[in-house]
């Protein structure tokens, strides 16, 4: 399993390298670009979308040739290609939110049809159902959202990736292992070209395959082997997407602006504007956080209840109160 872990990683990582090139020619050549507009976008020029069907297209051919498929891993592809799909007709323009987030619900009901949901046994099952569903389509959104800047949100794909593959190794799910892997490949391969300065963008295609399918392999993991409260595990590998989701719904309704129309409310924006302006600065910065978040997650897949509560209670409390601080800095609206 360790030659084929690497064989489909490897395979994928170089056709993300191949591919990405002929995506962005491919974009450049439609006019699928984000062109600066002098206000959320400051790129010099336009940049192409189109890198997360390379993501997507990489993943799916290495997966296919390296690695057999059952039904989980079968449901698991039908729900990403969904997403990669609505997310792709959107990269041109074309749907509107309300279509966005029905072709996710339908994502989420194929993989809730073919058994794959929370495992919170705490929990009735039509509240298990309601918090599927939440997760799925809030890291589908919350990955988009986050796609804001060269490189974050691929870096954060990757990072947490990392550490998925490190409880699907705990757990001896090798079927999880190479989903993740093959997505780990991909995102590699992507990153060499939209680290910053990009030149390619995920684009919606790529940031709701992204979300979605990250969210749905956390989900198809045991975190409670050693501790009654490891499930919070993926809430710490996952946290920053979602952390950015929440601040930014948050101060849009504290304005009066509606949640879908793009401000410079996310937190990366303003902690770009504490470091000076500096992109690669503020990528690291934040890569380094979700570096700390997902060890502190597969921590608390060892901890006692108590410690377990203690350190979520000291991570919410530094979460607030750097997000305050980072509230504080003036952002042009308009």
């Amino acid at each position: 399993m360790v030659v084929r872990l690497t064989l489909g990683f490897a395979l994928a990582f170089l056709l993300a390298l191949w591919g990405v090139p002929q995506a962005r020619r491919a974009a450049l050549a439609f006019g699928v670009v984000d062109a600066p507009d002098g206000h959320l976008k400051q790129q010099g020029s336009p940049v192409p979308y189109l890198g997360g069907l390379a993501v997507y297209m990489a993943f799916l051919l290495a997966l296919g040739m390296v690695f057999e498929f059952d039904r989980d891993v079968l449901a698991l592809l039908l729900a990403s290609s969904i997403v990669a799909t609505i997310g792709l007709i959107d990269d041109f323009g074309v749907l509107t939110p309300r279509a966005k987030v029905l072709g996710q619900l339908v994502a989420v009901f194929v993989l809730l049809k073919a058994g794959i949901s929370v495992h919170l046994i705490m929990l009735p099952w039509w509240a298990r159902l309601g918090v599927t569903v939440l997760w799925l389509v809030g890291l589908s959104n919350a990955f988009n959202l986050v796609d804001i800047m060269d490189g974050l949100a691929s870096g954060l794909g990757i990072i947490a990736a990392i550490f998925l593959l490190a409880v699907a190794a705990i757990n001896g799910r090798w079927v999880v292992a190479a989903f993740t892997v093959v997505l780990l490949g991909a995102l590699l391969g992507f990153l060499r070209s939209n680290f910053p300065p990009a030149t390619i963008y995920l684009g919606d295609c790529g940031s709701l395959f992204l979300g979605l399918t990250l969210g749905a392999l956390a989900m198809v993991m045991d975190y409670t082997q050693h501790s009654p409260l490891g499930w919070l595990a993926p809430a710490y590998i996952l946290a920053l997407p979602l952390v950015d989701t929440v601040y930014v719904t948050f101060l849009r309704l504290k304005a009066g602006r509606k949640i879908y129309h793009g401000s410079p409310d996310h937190f990366p924006l303003r902690l770009q504007r504490r470091l000076g302006g500096s992109v690669r600065a503020t990528v690291l910065t934040i890569y380094a956080a979700a570096v700390v978040l997902g060890g502190l997650g597969l921590l608390i897949m060892y901890l006692q209840p108590r410690a377990a509560l203690f350190l979520t209670a000291a991570v919410a409390v530094v979460t607030v109160a750097v997000l305050v601080w980072l509230a504080r800095v003036p952002m042009e609206t308009a």
